[in-house]
């Protein structure tokens, strides 16, 4: 884990959760520069091996307790996600049935491929209280422009404060996206 800067708030970024995700993520974590005020977390590389998922209630206990640990050191604020995605999976993550098929939300697209969701539920409900801004971005796997447009949201992230803030930036910057999730947030887990 590499940590940069100090004091509050406390951003968590994490990359290469499972399987081969790494090749498109781990490398926007390892050129993220300091943010300005706070304090940004970043592990680069979850796991390289066996892809299990995030919605698998193993996976958190198991690969992922590396992040475990981080949270309850850090107790962050904001908890960032990376992940990749074949594009023969993108109405599996995007598809308007995808709370009634896996249970979770519909990820919401962004631009150039990017799409944007919540952490698994298994992490968001047991680790951080419902003021915190926990986002997962699956990138296209193998796109440049994916990954640039990742990069750039990224830079925002790692500026943004707390939850309103990221909200308002996402009203302004995509407001049809920003609509849908905080629909889909408030259905799901009950209230913002």
């Amino acid at each position: 884990m590499r940590i940069y800067g100090h004091g509050r708030p406390v951003r968590l970024f994490v990359a290469g959760l499972h399987g081969d995700e790494w090749k498109d993520t781990t490398v926007l974590l390892k050129r993220i520069k300091p943010p300005k005020i706070g304090t940004l977390a970043l592990i680069p590389l979850v796991d390289c091996g066996k892809y299990i998922s995030t919605l698998n209630p193993d996976y958190y206990p198991g690969i992922g307790k590396k992040i475990v640990r981080a949270i309850e050191e850090l107790k962050p604020e904001i908890y960032v996600e990376l992940h990749s995605y074949s594009s023969k999976n993108l109405e599996k993550l995007a598809g308007k049935n995808r709370l009634e098929l896996i249970g979770v939300p519909s990820y919401s697209i962004l631009k150039e491929g990017v799409l944007l969701g919540s952490v698994s539920p298994w992490i968001r409900r047991k680790y951080f209280p419902k003021e915190s801004l926990c986002l997962s971005f699956e990138l296209r796997k193998g796109s440049l422009e994916s990954r640039k447009f990742a990069a750039c949201m990224l830079e925002i992230l790692k500026e943004i404060q707390s939850l309103d803030e990221f909200i308002e930036y996402m009203k302004k910057e995509f407001p049809a996206q920003a609509k849908k999730a905080m629909e889909d947030y408030q259905r799901f887990y009950g209230e913002m």
